[in-house]
């Protein structure tokens, strides 16, 4: 590892534990550095604040979510058995960061935080995400066509936040109760997905893609 990767590392793992100890709100760019063992102005120069830090964190959440991912989806299996997959592997991922979820999930809320994940800055965590989400789409069986099957990542997506922020404050040992949500939630949308495909639902397929649309909107800063 190179010195500015050394540096970028120090700090992140500075600010980690700064947001764990003080909380998000509690925590400055100024602690960060001096944990970190560098300059303010050199702190600044990797990265522009304490956002951009969780921005890092959340990069890296996405990436280790894929890798986990690969080689577990199964090519011609139910969504809902695929869905599941990427839930409880994205549950593994995020485990080790429980106790920061709670410190920062009150500024992500906001509906200005630069730290929503529906915010502008967000967009680069949030697009691998529903890449996740079109993986299991795509490797899933029957196919989901027409405009629900384009938007079905993203809707996927959005049931993946709930499922963090119930992660967030599930307060049960190792997070059991998030895991039998989703257990219980992804047989659910694969029936629900599977009867949106019939005729009868497409006046409410219609309204939910509009739905999606309007709330994953480009530079839409707030929550749904």
């Amino acid at each position: 590892m190179g010195k500015t990767e050394e540096t970028r590392e120090k700090l992140v793992v500075a600010a980690l534990a700064s947001f764990r100890e003080r909380g998000y709100d509690a925590t400055t760019m100024r602690l960060i550095a001096a944990e970190a063992g560098v300059s303010q102005g050199n702190a600044y120069y990797y990265f522009e604040g304490k956002e951009a830090l969780v921005q890092e964190l959340y990069v890296r959440i996405q990436a280790e979510h894929r890798a986990a991912v690969a080689g577990r989806l199964r090519s011609g299996a139910s969504l809902a058995h695929n869905l599941a997959t990427v839930l409880h592997t994205g549950l593994d991922v995020m485990a080790p960061y429980h106790s920061f979820g709670t410190t920062l999930l009150q500024s992500a809320l906001r509906t200005t935080s630069p730290v929503s994940p529906f915010a502008p800055d967000s967009q680069a965590a949030r697009e691998a995400a529903i890449w996740l989400m079109r993986e299991a789409v795509d490797r899933s069986r029957p196919r989901i066509g027409g405009r629900l099957g384009e938007q079905l990542p993203r809707l996927l997506w959005l049931a993946y936040l709930g499922v963090t922020l119930h992660w967030v404050i599930d307060g049960s040992p190792g997070q059991q109760r998030t895991r039998e949500l989703v257990d219980r939630v992804s047989p659910l949308l694969g029936k629900a997905i599977r009867l949106a495909g019939t005729p009868v639902a497409k006046p409410f397929v219609t309204d939910l893609t509009a739905l999606v649309d309007a709330m994953t909107a480009p530079g839409r800063a707030g929550t749904p």
